[in-house]
């Protein structure tokens, strides 16, 4: 597919038509402090992985309801006082994986926490390990519409909180610098990076690839590849929905969490990306409220985006904030 979105000198300015709720802050402000009258309750558990540059922690905590949500804690080996820490969010469809996937950010001498996304990791990759115990409505099959009847009950809503209690869990590991916490994930992990750093007030770094979960009222009419389409497929059988479900995406929409954005970021968007089109990433780089911000962007790159090559803008970004 060639371009088939705003060129570039657009894309520069663009800005998302996405109302936000006049409660927003109160209902996010609400969501956490509910969660954290839940005990964190982490426990870290030593892992034998016959890799003898890292040492592997398998992480429990209590995310949204108190449920546990599984992690790795991945460490460079010699490690012996704190890090400054890495907290990845993980693609749609995909888990945690095995821990030999996950060496990037240890080989370069930080601490790594991978975020299990719950109800995941069936799709690709090495699998997940955290269940999503809450029941809902009638969904279309995926994950985008579980719930999607009331922001409350909406599945976003507990991966989100999952989220920012996972950078607490990585702070209270005695080799993580709980003031050096840098998010970074791609597609569906970059989206959640994007909501994390509007949530919580002091992250040095947010590094969000070819990021999802941004500019709801464009996203879900500009693009007809899943996970976007699961909405239009869901409103194409639920019949005079369409307000109610915007009304409940907003609450989750990229483009307001990036207006609460307090830390530099690092964006990734590719120019021929029709998963995440690239006017609905600028969409939450134009909103971030944060000064220090720059976009990598990837000309001729579908959802693939930058790959290696935006892993190595990250590294030498993240070396001058961490």
């Amino acid at each position: 597919m060639a371009l088939f979105d705003l060129p570039l000198d657009e894309l520069r300015g663009y800005r998302s038509a996405s109302p936000e709720p006049e409660d927003f802050d109160a209902f996010w402000a609400k969501t956490l402090q509910e969660a954290r009258a839940h005990d964190l309750d982490v426990r870290f558990e030593p892992v034998e992985t016959h890799l003898k540059t890292v040492k592997v922690y398998d992480v429990t905590f209590a995310g949204f309801g108190g449920h546990p949500v599984k992690g790795w804690l991945v460490l460079p080996a010699s490690a012996d006082t704190p890090r400054p820490a890495v907290v990845e969010f993980i693609g749609y469809g995909g888990g945690r994986g095995l821990p030999h996937t996950h060496l990037l950010w240890a080989s370069a001498g930080y601490a790594h926490f991978v975020m299990d996304t719950r109800g995941q990791g069936s799709g690709w990759g090495g699998g997940g390990d955290t269940p999503d115990p809450v029941g809902g409505a009638p969904a279309y099959p995926g994950f985008m519409t579980r719930g999607v009847d009331a922001p409350e009950n909406y599945y976003y809503r507990r991966v989100y909180t999952d989220a920012v209690r996972a950078v607490e869990a990585a702070r209270s590991h005695p080799l993580v610098d709980d003031a050096k916490t840098a998010v970074s994930g791609g597609s569906q992990g970059g989206g959640i990076s994007i909501a994390v750093g509007g949530l919580l007030p002091d992250l040095v770094a947010v590094a969000p690839d070819v990021p999802f979960l941004c500019d709801f009222p464009r996203s879900t009419t500009l693009t007809d590849r899943d996970p976007y389409r699961e909405i239009g497929n869901f409103l194409k059988t639920h019949r005079g929905r369409t307000e109610q479900v915007r009304r409940t995406l907003s609450y989750f929409d990229g483009v307001h969490f990036a207006a609460r954005g307090r830390a530099p970021a690092l964006f990734s968007a590719a120019l021929e990306d029709q998963t995440c089109p690239p006017s609905t990433v600028f969409a939450a780089f134009n909103a971030w409220a944060h000064g220090d911000k720059h976009i990598e962007v990837y000309d001729f790159n579908d959802h693939e985006g930058g790959g290696p090559y935006q892993e190595a803008a990250k590294l030498e970004w993240l070396a001058s904030r961490l």
